[in-house]
């Protein structure tokens, strides 16, 4: 079935000011002035569909930025303002990730006005991210079987509306697929594949499960009461390269545009919603003594997941923690091929020994995130050559697909606001204070190698950025016997005085 939707004829986006120069400077950059959000953006936020005629900002409205007069940032309320009433905003990420702004808008908000403006302020890549129910419904598969991309961007096949549409790739055009694919209407058949317009599949739970521009986009709009799809293209200067915050700062005050961050709008979900629920709580007596048990599930995906706390976490500063990926083949049946069941006796024997902290076991991390079953296919591949990243990658799946936001919101739950983080793994520390929480010191765990483990050991230390000291730089038959005799013990003192003491060849018996 062929829709056509409200909208096609909607007045155009007029944006002001000039456009950017290469260096970021304008011709005139007028100071933005305050605009009182209060009930009306809480109302905007609960809109419909914008109508035609409502793209425009009335004359000498501006954009309200952030209450710190000092920022250029606005509020999260007024973006999502902003995109209820079908006008764009631009969304920054942080300097560990992309380092780049997205000129976001609503899907059903598309206009020929706001395509052509995109279009010529960005590098014209547009981009339709959309809910995974929606991808599934509108059958959109992954535009290969192996995705290989460093922010693991979930592109499916391009697409184009089937009718309405001259080449696929004028402004007008590509409104109208964009549109199509935010109707609620429309049909797997009523879009034709390759196309000109990317529709990108975002992680359930949004940017709280991943930081990314995909998952704001959709999360702007839910929050905005529209359809769950976004349009966004990465916005470039002039010359071709990347705009930054600097410039990306001039951009929006000439367009006047509101500017946030992903890392506000995770703070901002964080704040006024709660994705998970704490349903359980019991005294659970260990070999390493006693520890409260507390049961939380997930309500996005209704999986479960415990946390282990020692002693009173008081203000929640400065906690011992440690936030462990499940893993049944190392935690439970003692496998060889990985640490992780040694890292587990160790932090629960160091949060004992500190008689105050949290180890947090995270469901749904097994193989680092992709599953238990095509965890036992990597490892068929690894029996052949392939490393703990190239069997992964060889499967079509990530070398880490974790996420951390579920961890974060448990301990944020349990009143822990800075920690103390128990890891090798860098990766996982960043992912956590985007998620709010402050991580004041990394502790490494100590590590005992064996000749199963060393070369998936040295992969991660290689190719994850994993920190482990102590392992050998080469990693042949002979050097991983000879290295594994020689370090199968830990040292009873760790870092910073956590207590160590055991031996691995006791613990992974």
């Amino acid at each position: 079935m062929t829709t056509y939707l409200a909208g096609d004829s909607a007045a155009p986006f007029q944006p002001t000011g000039t456009h950017l120069s290469g260096a970021g400077t304008p011709d005139a950059a007028a100071p933005v002035a305050r605009r009182p959000v209060g009930e009306a953006a809480q109302a905007a936020t609960q809109a419909a569909p914008v109508a035609a005629g409502e793209h425009a900002r009335p004359a000498g409205e501006t954009v309200r930025p952030a209450d710190d007069a000092g920022s250029p940032f606005a509020t999260i309320e007024t973006a999502i303002a902003e995109i209820a009433a079908g006008r764009p905003v631009v969304v920054v990420d942080d300097e560990d990730r992309e380092n780049e702004g997205d000129l976001i808008f609503a899907a059903e908000a598309a206009t020929p006005e706001l395509l052509a403006f995109m279009i010529r302020h960005t590098a014209g890549v547009v981009c339709v991210p959309l809910d995974p129910a929606e991808v599934d419904r509108l059958e959109l598969d992954q535009m290969v079987p192996q995705n290989t991309d460093r922010m693991r961007t979930a592109f499916t096949v391009t697409v184009d509306a089937r009718t309405g549409v001259t080449t696929g790739i004028s402004a007008a055009d590509r409104a109208r697929t964009i549109r199509l694919l935010a109707d609620p209407t429309t049909e797997p058949g009523d879009l034709t594949r390759p196309g000109h317009i990317f529709p990108l599949r975002a992680r359930e739970g949004g940017v709280l499960r991943r930081p990314g521009h995909t998952e704001a986009a959709v999360d702007l709009a839910r929050l905005a009461g529209l359809r769950p799809a976004g349009a966004i293209c990465e916005i470039v200067n002039d010359d071709g390269t990347m705009a930054r915050l600097p410039e990306l700062t001039v951009f929006a005050r000439e367009h006047n545009l509101a500017l946030i961050s992903i890392e506000a709008l995770i703070d901002y979900r964080r704040r006024t919603e709660k994705q998970v629920e704490r349903l359980a709580e019991a005294q659970i007596p260990t070999r390493y003594g006693l520890f409260q048990a507390v049961g939380f599930r997930d309500t996005r995906d209704g999986i479960e997941h415990i946390a282990l706390v020692r002693g009173d976490l008081g203000a929640g500063e400065n906690v011992l923690v440690r936030v462990h990926s499940e893993c049944l083949t190392g935690d439970v049946f003692g496998s060889r091929r990985c640490d992780c069941g040694n890292q587990l006796d160790a932090s629960l024997r160091a949060v004992a020994t500190e008689g105050r902290g949290v180890v947090l076991y995270v469901r749904g991390h097994e193989g680092r995130g992709i599953g238990l079953l095509d965890k036992l296919r990597a490892y068929q591949l690894q029996d052949i050559g392939h490393d703990t990243v190239d069997a992964n990658l060889a499967l079509g799946l990530p070398a880490d697909a974790r996420e951390y936001g579920t961890g974060a919101q448990m301990l944020l739950d349990l009143g822990v606001r800075s920690l103390r983080l128990l890891t090798n793994n860098p990766t996982k520390r960043v992912g956590l204070e985007r998620h709010g929480l402050r991580v004041v010191e990394q502790i490494g765990l100590p590590v005992a190698h064996t000749p199963e483990n060393l070369r998936y050991l040295t992969t991660k230390r290689d190719r994850m950025g994993h920190e482990l000291p102590g392992l050998p730089l080469a990693v042949g038959a002979d050097e991983a016997v000879a290295s594994a005799h020689e370090t199968n013990h830990w040292s009873k003192t760790g870092p910073t005085g956590v207590d160590w003491s055991g031996r691995a060849c006791e613990e992974a018996r």
